[in-house]
């Protein structure tokens, strides 16, 4: 139905709450494979990681990089769901070495619980005002591109210099762009400019993960209590 032309009214209002529908449906279905991968990860030796502190890194955003792109390619066909559920899989595979991180502080389980819980509210309040106001965010689409390739760069640099003031600044400013990214997201299905259930799912997922990762940081940092 997404893919027909419009013809009458009140058919673009259905098609765009059926890809809502449809899109919130799979997001929940993706948490299923990434905590299974989460799991995997916690029980995974990545110590590969602290022998190539720069490589380790690139080689895992190449990775999701290239399936993010797979994902893409195939989202029109019962391929895209697969390649879609096989990403969340190794995304949550690569939470690992955070998860393994903040475990090993005396508080980590409790910092792991409120970094989801604190994305959880973030994503459902933000997700709330973009369905229920139907305002239409996508003057921000410019905005946050631009901010978003500065973080990635920002991001590539500090893998080389590793300064924990930098690694703060990125963390803190990657969850306001990804929470606006929910509502921009959001908005794009509400008014027609997202109508593919799979790509929209795959642009809320990587806001709720992003969101999730960079908050677990800040409070590891600010919160962790080490032995």
């Amino acid at each position: 139905m997404q893919y027909q032309t419009i013809s009458q009214p009140g058919t673009l209002g259905l098609v765009q709450n059926q890809v809502l529908r449809n899109t919130y449906m799979m997001l929940a279905l993706t948490m299923i494979p990434t905590i299974m991968g989460a799991f995997i990860g916690l029980s995974t030796n990545f110590s590969f990681m602290a022998h190539n502190p720069i490589m380790a890194p690139l080689l895992m955003f190449a990775v999701m990089m290239g399936m993010l792109f797979a994902v893409s390619a195939l989202r029109n066909s019962v391929w895209g769901i697969a390649m879609l559920l096989g990403f969340t899989f190794v995304a949550g595979v690569f939470l690992g070495p955070i998860l393994q991180h903040a475990l090993h502080l005396r508080n980590g389980a409790q910092l792991v619980g409120m970094a989801a819980g604190g994305t959880g509210l973030i994503f459902f309040s933000l997700a709330t005002i973009a369905t229920v106001t139907k305002k239409d965010f996508s003057f921000m689409g410019k905005f946050l591109f631009i901010g978003l390739v500065l973080l990635v760069v920002a991001s590539l640099a500090n893998i080389f210099f590793a300064i924990p003031a930098l690694s703060l600044t990125i963390s803190a400013i990657a969850v306001l762009i990804f929470s606006a990214y929910i509502l921009y997201d959001i908005s794009q299905i509400i008014h027609g400019g997202e109508t593919n259930y799979v790509m929209a799912t795959m642009s809320l997922y990587l806001n709720i993960y992003n969101i999730f990762v960079n908050l677990l940081s800040l409070l590891m940092a600010f919160s962790g209590e080490r032995d």
